[in-house]
């Protein structure tokens, strides 16, 4: 029986169990697909907060995960995903997906990929949620080749994804990030900025030594971003955030993702695509910085959400 992480209550990392569940069936047009890594992200224990959905009891347990990468192990006939038709044997990427965290999972084949024969499991795993993610930002901000990008958290999960696609586009990139971070960025050509007080100064500078900014996009959402942003760009239009909050919707800033007109989800499935490519090309590349058993899910939780992760976090099932 496949073993699968559950949610049982709202709360901290302590509510999240392993459990076993009967094995899906494959039905018309799915795959069942033997998962060897699931990315971690932060939507994935933002569900289980009190404050998400209103804390609705009725999704108890909670099945988490985003996003996986394994080998199919059962195929419908004629079951096909964006690459053709889906065959057992075949190593894959599973995105979008919901229940992720398992040793197996049953989807529709529209969501299997080709894992690029360049990648590890792990960082095929850890590849679509921030990389489609980062790719809306670049296609919503209408960023061309010699333009100049502000990016704000360059060094987070989105921001390694949206820095190296920038650069594979031909567009320069003015990072915000952390000193300890600053090496990693350069080594894609980023221009990193430490931000804190001085910010608008030190981004001043670097946009007038670039000639100028032509979009800015924000993955933070804090008002020292906006603010910073629209002091240095030639349009304040292409400004965007992917963090909806109090700050964003006070300052009117456009934000991309989730609900409403800005939602992207036909970028986002079309992106898959092109990612796999940018990584075949060597033109992108997911920095994975540790692994946790499936069992030990609570302490990757714990460890994304304290911050401290340079790369990608990812959960290992296993199997008998």
């Amino acid at each position: 029986m496949p073993r699968v992480v559950v949610a049982r209550d709202y709360g901290e990392a302590e509510v999240l169990g392993v459990v076993k569940v009967p094995t899906t069936p494959v039905g018309a047009g799915e795959a069942r697909v033997r998962i060897m890594a699931a990315g971690v992200n932060p939507i994935d224990w933002k569900q289980y907060a009190p404050a998400f959905y209103g804390g609705d009891r009725d999704r108890l347990p909670l099945r988490l995960g985003s996003e996986a990468a394994g080998v199919v192990v059962d195929a419908a006939y004629g079951a096909t995903g964006p690459a053709g038709l889906v065959r057992t044997g075949d190593e894959v990427i599973v995105f979008p997906v919901g229940g992720a965290y398992a040793s197996e999972v049953t989807v529709s084949a529209a969501a299997l990929v080709p894992k690029p024969a360049e990648m590890t499991w792990e960082q095929a795993a850890s590849l679509m949620l921030a990389g489609t993610t980062a790719m809306h930002a670049v296609v919503a901000a209408r960023l061309r080749k010699d333009e100049t990008v502000l990016v704000h958290a360059a060094a987070g999960g989105v921001g390694q994804m949206l820095c190296q696609i920038a650069a594979a586009w031909g567009v320069k990139v003015i990072g915000t990030a952390r000193e300890r971070d600053h090496e990693m960025l350069r080594g894609w050509g980023v221009v990193p900025v430490m931000f804190g007080d001085g910010l608008a100064d030190r981004v001043r500078k670097l946009a007038a030594a670039a000639g100028g900014v032509d979009a800015a996009i924000d993955l933070i959402g804090t008002r020292e971003a906006v603010e910073v942003s629209n002091g240095c760009l030639r349009d304040s239009d292409r400004l965007l955030s992917t963090v909806h909050n109090d700050v964003t919707s006070e300052l009117g800033v456009r934000v991309i993702g989730g609900v409403g007109p800005d939602h992207g989800n036909d970028i986002r499935m079309t992106a898959r695509s092109e990612l796999v490519a940018l990584v075949e090309r060597g033109q992108l590349q997911v920095n994975v910085t540790q692994t946790f058993a499936l069992d030990d899910v609570a302490d990757a939780h714990r460890k994304s959400r304290s911050g401290s992760a340079q790369g990608k976090l990812v959960l290992l099932p296993e199997h008998g």
